[in-house]
């Protein structure tokens, strides 16, 4: 028994020295942009498994080139508290958990915005738990090293948005032929609707469920959009700020500044058409940021 109990012990310490010794270094990302994540590297894989074209549509831009509305209708849908927790919403976690053990069934249920840019970098889809305790410190990490503006800066670049397409910029312009700073209240918010399911909500062929949270994101907006907007601009930078963990080096990060200059991946799939007939979009709370 002894010496089973040892075994164990040995195994939990060596498990807990890898995931120390490997745990990502999120400081650079202060000043750089990732030129790959584990998400767009894992649809890649799918991709070539697939015997189809691996290439991903990826165009990070500054946060002052992507639409306010936008910046507005991400923090609406995907995380109304993004300025209240540090990094993980423990109350929105614990009813997830709650959801899910009455289901018998792991969701993605209960992650903040900055939950989801840690496993949009670093880890994967995957729902078991071990997974999910990695988001946890990564998320943890990246708001003692990150302002706020920042991880928002960084999550509307990486996140999914459509089959091979990643970010804002990529988006609008596969969707709408036009930059992300000229996006209009109606295309951000669908492009914000689409987050929980790119690959099923596709903003070029919107299905009724899409369109159903474009209008619940546009009423959103219209009620407290530009008070979220005016939060991001004032944030303050992070307090207390934590030394960096020990990271292994990697050949996938290479530093680009978060100015006009960025890495850009085009895609050869041609962007599908769109028609929008969505509802009016004049707001009188959301008045164009500084």
């Amino acid at each position: 028994m002894r010496k089973l109990l040892l075994i164990i012990l040995i195994a939990i310490l060596i498990l807990v020295a890898y995931e120390w010794l490997t745990f990502p270094n999120v400081a650079p990302l202060a000043k750089e942009m990732p030129k790959t994540t584990a998400f767009m590297d894992i649809r890649r894989e799918q991709l070539r498994d697939e015997g189809k074209d691996a290439t991903l549509s990826y165009q990070p831009v500054a946060y002052a080139r992507i639409s306010p509305y936008l910046r507005r209708a991400v923090l609406v849908a995907e995380d109304n508290d993004f300025y209240e927790h540090t990094g993980v919403d423990v109350k929105a976690m614990t009813e997830a958990l709650q959801r899910d053990l009455a289901r018998k069934r792991m969701t993605q249920g209960g992650s903040t915005i900055t939950q989801q840019l840690a496993k949009n970098l670093y880890l994967s889809p995957s729902r078991n738990p071990l997974r999910k305790v990695k988001e946890y410190f990564i998320a943890r990490s990246l708001e003692n090293h990150l302002t706020k503006k920042r991880i928002l800066e960084l999550y509307l670049n990486v996140v999914e948005m459509g089959e091979r397409v990643y970010g804002a910029e990529a988006a609008s312009q596969f969707y709408f032929h036009k930059p992300a700073s000229a996006l209009t209240p109606n295309e951000a918010a669908l492009l914000a609707g689409c987050l929980p399911n790119p690959r099923a909500m596709v903003p070029g062929a919107p299905n009724k469920r899409l369109r159903a949270r474009q209008r619940m994101i546009l009423s959103r907006l219209r009620r407290w959009g530009y008070l979220a907007e005016e939060v991001v601009e004032h944030a303050p930078p992070p307090k207390d700020v934590a030394p960096p963990p020990p990271a292994v080096e990697t050949t996938d990060t290479t530093p680009t500044e978060t100015t006009d200059t960025s890495a850009t991946t085009t895609t050869t799939t041609e962007p599908p058409t769109t028609t929008t007939t969505e509802p009016p979009t004049t707001t009188t709370q959301s008045p164009s940021p500084p």
